[in-house]
């Protein structure tokens, strides 16, 4: 097993010991500065194989070096090892490892200090160390993220773009399956990867460097909003960018110099260590009685990223399987570290409209006229994306749905209306008029038989749906 090892303060088995009265009265009131009367204490010493491994990657990747030698992890005395190790069963031993083993010109280049090393860290291994956070992480929309875009999402399970353009883009960050190729390295159509929905070779899902980015491991870089804006950006899905038109983005940007990232987990304070949120400190960071969380599926109340608004738990393809009613209790009472109750309660009947607005002007008769047109055969059902006014639907929903939604929620109005409800109507509007245009006339769609790089594989991937056909 890959040793997780964690400095004992003896000093406080002594103080405990003393306010218990396990200690002679006349050895506790001792002066002060006295020896203590007997101390326990765990030395870890750290083998010589962990440093080779330093000592090595000292010269040869002097950036992995810096980077951990700066962590926690260092500091701690956690090496190499302590997440590398392979263990038996693992099949992603690093072959090419062995080399540095028969290299007089590297500190420790001899086979005395050879040991396996297996290429990817897991939430499993982080887990020996950090069982909480992997347990709640592997129960929230971030690991389970590949479930949910192969069951949502056109471009994947109708097979309209090529396996390539989803690894380099989709996949990149909501994760790959990996797999082992036939000359038993890591197979590169799935990696490298560091998607927060990735399928690891142990069972495992996701990854912890996602936010946590190697070899530092940062708990500050992690409550930043920069840490999530690899992912959480662009036309889909654009929070960051709503984030930094927000309020609380524009306070954050303005003061974030002297807000405190680096407090110990559980201790990060709103208006002592922070002046405005960030998304940690909404979505997953303590604040109050709310306890902190790697599940970031805990304190929504509505699923925005769905086609039509629905709460949490009827989300079909990730049912959360938490109550929508506790879990905005709970956001209501990290809003209420800075805002009154007035104006928390204002916010979500405004969030509240939106979404009922979105949901019955946009989403709904869009929906309908879709499948009116399917039905009376003017449209064609086997693809998707191969007629225009399916690309219109999608992106109703997909694009200016999501804005509108987001934006709303976020507190940033430029996105709610410019980016998204006007751009829901210029939008609504095209698609109607043409739609009603094929019914008038019973004129089919044109069909794009030349669409391009439509050759991503249909087939669900087996790891993840064990019943795919």
């Amino acid at each position: 097993m890959r040793r997780c090892n964690v400095w004992m303060v003896s000093g406080l088995l002594i103080v405990g010991w003393v306010l218990a009265g396990a200690i002679p009265a006349a050895a506790a009131d001792q002066p002060p500065n006295f020896p203590k009367v007997r101390e326990f204490r765990m030395e870890r010493s750290m083998p010589p194989e962990a440093v080779a491994c330093i000592e090595c990657h000292k010269q040869t990747n002097p950036g992995i070096f810096g980077d951990w030698a700066k962590s926690r992890h260092a500091n701690a005395g956690i090496t190499c090892l302590d997440c590398h190790l392979a263990q038996p069963g693992d099949v992603d031993v690093a072959t090419g490892h062995d080399q540095y083993y028969s290299r007089s010109d590297l500190p420790f280049g001899e086979q005395k200090y050879k040991v396996p090393i297996a290429t990817v860290v897991t939430p499993k291994d982080c887990s020996r160390c950090h069982p909480d956070e992997v347990t709640q992480y592997s129960r929230s929309k971030h690991a389970n993220t590949m479930e949910i875009i192969w069951k949502l999402d056109p471009w994947l399970n109708k097979g309209m773009n090529s396996d390539n353009e989803r690894k380099v883009g989709c996949l990149h960050c909501h994760g790959t399956v990996l797999a082992i190729d036939e000359s038993g390295r890591l197979d590169p159509a799935t990696w490298p990867n560091v998607g927060v929905g990735r399928l690891n070779l142990d069972g495992s899902k996701g990854s912890c460097t996602t936010c946590h980015t190697r070899h530092r491991f940062s708990v500050s870089e992690a409550r930043k909003p920069e840490a999530c804006d690899s992912c959480h950006l662009g036309p889909d899905h654009p929070q960051i960018e709503i984030y930094e038109e927000s309020k609380h983005g524009t306070i954050y940007n303005a003061f974030k110099d002297e807000f405190r990232f680096d407090s110990a987990a559980g201790t990060w304070t709103p208006g002592t260590d922070y002046r405005a949120p960030t998304c940690a400190a909404c979505h997953m960071s303590g604040s109050g009685t709310v306890m902190g969380t790697h599940d970031v599926t805990e304190r929504i109340s509505w699923e925005t990223q769905a086609p039509l608004t629905v709460r949490p738990q009827d989300f079909k393809p990730f049912p959360s399987g938490t109550d929508w009613q506790v879990e905005r209790e709970k956001m209501k009472n990290v809003c209420r570290s800075c805002h009154g109750d007035s104006w928390i309660e204002d916010f979500y009947e405004g969030f509240d409209t939106a979404v009922e607005e979105y949901n019955e002007v946009y989403y709904k008769p869009a929906k309908a006229k879709l499948e009116q047109l399917y039905e009376k055969g003017l449209l064609d059902k086997t693809r998707f994306f191969d007629e225009r006014l399916e690309v219109e639907y999608y992106e109703l929903w997909h694009h200016e749905g999501r804005r509108a939604r987001m934006g709303t929620m976020m507190m940033a109005p430029d996105y709610a209306w410019w980016h998204g409800f006007y751009e829901c109507k210029l939008r609504f509007v095209n698609f109607m008029e043409e739609a009603n245009h094929l019914i008038e006339t019973g004129q089919k769609a044109y069909i794009a038989e030349d669409f391009p790089n439509a050759t991503g594989d249909t087939t669900k991937p087996k790891a993840i749906f064990p019943d795919a056909q």
